[in-house]
């Protein structure tokens, strides 16, 4: 079965931090919270889920580069783009409709984007 990278994301000028989550409606958050739950679990329970992680923003990056034979350790993410990605699942489905049928539904539970891509299969020795 191929595994699918299943991404969340989020607009880069209006990075979410937990302070501006606290301005979400409580009501809004929690139903939204519990619908991911719910595909979460549903996820899991079907065997489909690799696993999955939320990330923090790029601004708390730090990228490592010794292409030039210095080790420099930078406090900025290595490309500055108008999105990012906020969370992810790493699932297996039997092929690319498998894979956008869960993506639907994570669509659902998030109530926005969510991007699939195949992961490279291991080259063949």
């Amino acid at each position: 079965m191929t595994q699918y990278f299943l991404t969340v994301p989020h607009d880069s000028a209006t990075e979410p931090t937990m302070e501006s989550m606290q301005e979400f409606d409580p009501a809004e958050l929690a139903a939204v919270m519990a619908a991911v739950d719910e595909f979460n679990t549903v996820l899991k329970d079907s065997g489909a889920l690799v696993f999955a992680g939320g990330l923090y923003p790029p601004s708390t990056a730090k990228t490592v580069d010794v292409s030039s034979g210095q080790t420099q350790v930078l406090d900025e993410p290595f490309v500055e783009a108008a999105s990012y990605v906020g969370g992810f699942w790493v699932i297996e489905a039997a092929d690319a409709d498998a894979a956008v049928e869960w993506a639907i539904k994570a669509s659902n539970a998030l109530q926005c984007r969510i991007e699939v891509r195949a992961l490279q299969e291991e080259p063949e020795a």
